[in-house]
């Protein structure tokens, strides 16, 4: 497998142009116009899934890439053109199927799932494009050019991240190509092959840690996130709001308020949380949520949380933080008096409580709800 040389020669053909050049800036015509490859890939040693292949714009990465995998590993890009990005997929998927693979990559905005291609950012694109790639299921290898190229680099890096934990899951093989060496530790590939360097290595980059900073905010701060949660585009004036910042960026949101029972006056619940498109795919919408039900534990109270987002449902029914308390259901008719139940009636929800670190009362810090709160290292 990949241990060959390759020779590319281009011919010159002399014009009052090209030889005024030549003569100009003393070109080697014959040196210029050619290029041996000592390729050494010793790829087949090892199981791997992820492969990237980097280098500098005009190093030969795709010339390169084509002589050492199969054409029809190749992905040129997808069709777009459906009213809406769910009905581009397979007609043999089911919704569940699709959303599912959107969530895995990073996408996890359900409001845009509903736009055309054509509509999303760019960021978004990408990660449909790979979804969509991944659940073809055609072939066990994929290589895909122009990896990241044009998408912003904080969406390239979370992206990437996302892509591999989609790609491992599945089982796939896939190879990416690009110029930006920034990706590399977040896609954490099996092996690299540095085109520019004429190297080849193996290993498993560990993903970058991430520092999030939570601040209380005002409740207008929803302004930014509303257009990217599932349910109303509204907050409750009087939510305790938090935001996530990532370097220096507002990534998410997280609002909390009373949890109306009869006689427990100690309990609060998750109103709103919500990850903006472009960090998406960290896990960032988990750990919001557990720093702050971890907060107002340390105060004393009970945290609760209903949501009907698949992904949350999956990750909290494994997690020992949390305890469901009612599996996915729709809510019965009768609670309807409740505005607490009104918009969980038509669809399957799951509510949880968060039982992470309990703490006895000579425990309990009554911390200021303004404090400022740093995760890091996740």
């Amino acid at each position: 497998m990949p241990s060959f040389e390759h020779l590319i020669e281009a011919e010159y053909k002399a014009s009052f142009r090209t030889e005024k050049v030549v003569g100009m800036f003393d070109v080697p015509v014959k040196e210029k116009l050619s290029r041996l490859w000592k390729v050494d890939m010793p790829i087949e040693e090892k199981d791997w899934q992820i492969g990237l292949i980097v280098g500098a714009s005009g190093a030969g990465k795709t010339t390169l890439a084509k002589r050492a995998f199969p054409k029809e590993a190749y992905h040129k890009g997808f069709k777009w053109g459906a009213n809406s990005l769910l009905d581009d997929f397979d007609k043999s998927l089911s919704v569940r199927d699709i959303t599912d693979a959107l969530s895995h990559v990073g996408f996890s905005s359900p409001p845009n799932w509903l736009l055309p291609f054509s509509a999303l950012s760019n960021g978004q694109q990408f990660r449909a494009e790979i979804a969509r790639l991944i659940l073809t299921g055609k072939r066990k290898l994929v290589v895909l050019d122009e990896f990241t190229s044009v998408v912003d680099r904080t969406v390239a890096k979370i992206g990437s991240h996302a892509v591999q934990k989609f790609i491992r899951k599945n089982k796939s093989q896939f190879v990416a190509i690009t110029c930006h060496y920034d990706v590399e530790p977040w896609l954490q590939p099996d092996w690299v092959y540095d085109v520019s360097q004429e190297t080849f290595s193996w290993g498993c980059h560990r993903r970058p840690e991430i520092q999030v900073q939570i601040l209380r905010c005002h409740h207008k701060a929803w302004r930014i996130f509303r257009g990217h949660h599932y349910l109303s585009a509204e907050v409750n004036r009087s939510a305790h709001c938090y935001v996530a910042i990532i370097e220096g960026q507002p990534a998410g949101v997280c609002a909390v308020l009373p949890f109306p029972h009869p006689t427990a006056k100690n309990i609060r619940k998750e109103h709103r949380t919500v990850v903006l498109p472009d960090f998406q795919g960290i896990g960032l919408g988990n750990k919001l949520s557990e720093t702050i039900a971890k907060h107002y534990q340390s105060m004393g109270f009970r945290f609760r949380s209903v949501t009907s987002h698949p992904a949350m449902i999956a990750y909290r029914a494994k997690s020992p933080l949390w305890s469901m308390d009612r599996k996915p259901s729709r809510v019965r008719r009768d609670k309807w008096t409740n505005p607490a139940f009104a918009m969980s009636v038509s669809r399957l929800t799951a509510s949880f409580e968060y039982i992470g670190e309990r703490k006895t009362s000579d425990d309990v810090n009554r911390n200021r709800m303004d404090e400022m709160y740093e995760a890091v290292d996740y």
